[in-house]
């Protein structure tokens, strides 16, 4: 099949869903398809980005034109050799990296005329998009990352007629954060366009039902696809927990409190006030961009004369995180809101680390499914504490969650069957129609 893939680029940061959607790319060549990752708004960041030149791919709808078309007419006229530098990759990292291009609460009114496509205020970008697609080999279907892509979709299939298909990976926090009024009005304008979709593909059940019911859709219109890691770099075998010393507490993702860091920074106080795990440290990774500063410099003060034994280590690159997996005896990253998957969860299994998560979101059900962690009460330092304890404590579990994980991501949570799952839903679509 010849598959084009569309996803919002971070300009300078690493998430997630960009590693997720590359992973699913590079399956799905490997699996013969035609699978060509196309970034919008500003640049993607990949782990290996820098060597295969995806970081500095072109970009369509760029974020700077978008913004300025926003807040102007007269910027929806300018020459086309201005618009064309403005989408730079290199000039859309550096606005990127100086401003807050991807923090909601500074982005209701564009989200809103974004989503309202061919009638929003960059509908000339949208037609830019659309006539350099129609210039490509047609494709097959064409996979869009999130729902708030959703109004490029009516001029797709006016122009192209070929079937749409939607991932459902993390909207609904960022769209329930934009500031009144614009939250609402977004998800009215997404629930007016969903029947333009052919299918929506959510990264977990809880999701899948979770936007079922915010986006009025019929059950049979949402799929359940899990997401799943490029393991052939990770089939070596682990170094053993046993041989892992001193014993260290992890965190590996956005250094910020919607993702828990807080939480896990008072859990780790307890521990050390108690002191039944002798020489504990903590180890948190990430990214950490320049409005996390001040809540890492909060949390740095808070952890007072223990900061000796807490590591930092904002912004890692691909072959950091590796080499810090390996020195970790558990995980957690007891996010406050609805996560909808976590790949952090998967990356820690793979490198044999148990994980330790809240009794919300998608977690119990991940937790279940590969048998690799334990849970704990939701935003409760005391009972995230009390359950990384049981794991720091007892060996002989903690090394049979790890063995789990890790056999569950390599049997099952691999970007392998994840490209197949798409596929046969990708297929199924394009006969229907």
């Amino acid at each position: 099949m010849n598959l084009l893939l569309l996803v919002p680029g971070t300009g300078h940061f690493y998430c997630g869903s960009c590693l997720r959607d590359d992973a699913l790319a590079k399956a799905l060549c490997a699996l013969g398809h035609d699978a060509v990752v196309v970034p919008l708004y500003l640049p993607m960041m990949l782990e290996d980005g820098a060597e295969t030149g995806a970081n500095d791919a072109p970009v369509h709808m760029g974020g700077i034109n978008l913004y300025l078309q926003q807040k102007a007419s007269v910027f929806r006229r300018l020459p086309q050799w201005l618009a064309r530098w403005l989408d730079s990759p290199r000039l859309l990292r550096w606005a990127s990296r100086r401003s807050s291009m991807t923090e909601a609460p500074y982005l209701g009114p564009m989200t809103l005329s974004m989503i309202r496509g061919e009638s929003g205020r960059q509908a000339k970008e949208l037609e830019k998009l659309i006539a350099w697609v129609a210039s490509t080999d047609r494709p097959d279907v064409v996979l869009l990352s999130n729902v708030m892509l959703s109004g490029i979709v009516r001029r797709l299939r006016e122009e192209l007629g070929c079937p749409v298909v939607m991932t459902l990976q993390g909207e609904a926090p960022f769209l329930d954060s934009l500031q009144a009024p614009f939250a609402e009005q977004a998800w009215q304008e997404l629930r007016a366009r969903a029947p333009d979709i052919d299918a929506f593909i959510a990264v977990s059940h809880y999701y899948a039902d979770l936007m079922r019911d915010r986006l009025a859709l019929r059950p049979e219109r949402v799929h359940v696809v899990h997401n799943g890691l490029d393991i052939e770099e990770l089939r070596a075998e682990p170094r053993p927990l046993d041989e892992r010393r001193p014993p260290a507490v992890g965190y590996l993702a956005r250094m910020c409190k919607d993702k828990g860091l807080d939480t896990l920074v008072d859990a780790y106080l307890l521990l050390k006030e108690k002191g039944t795990v002798a020489g504990l440290r903590l180890r948190v990774a990430g990214v950490m961009l320049k409005e996390d500063r001040s809540f890492v410099a909060d949390l740095r003060e808070r952890l007072g004369a223990h900061i000796a034994d807490v590591d930092f280590m904002p912004n890692v690159e691909r072959a950091e995180k590796l080499a810090f997996l390996q020195t970790l005896s558990a995980l957690s990253v007891p996010a406050t809101y609805g996560e909808s998957f976590g790949l952090y969860l998967l990356e820690a299994m793979a490198a044999g680390v148990p994980v330790v998560q809240p009794r919300h979101a998608a977690f119990p059900e991940i937790l279940d499914a590969t048998g690799g962690g334990v849970l704990c009460q939701p935003d409760s330092a005391r009972s995230l504490a009390d359950a990384l304890e049981q794991v720091l404590l007892d060996g002989t579990h903690a090394a049979e969650l790890a063995a789990n994980g890790r056999r569950a991501v390599l049997e099952r949570f691999h970007s392998e069957r994840m490209a197949r799952e798409f596929t046969e839903i990708c297929s199924r679509v394009s006969r229907d129609r």
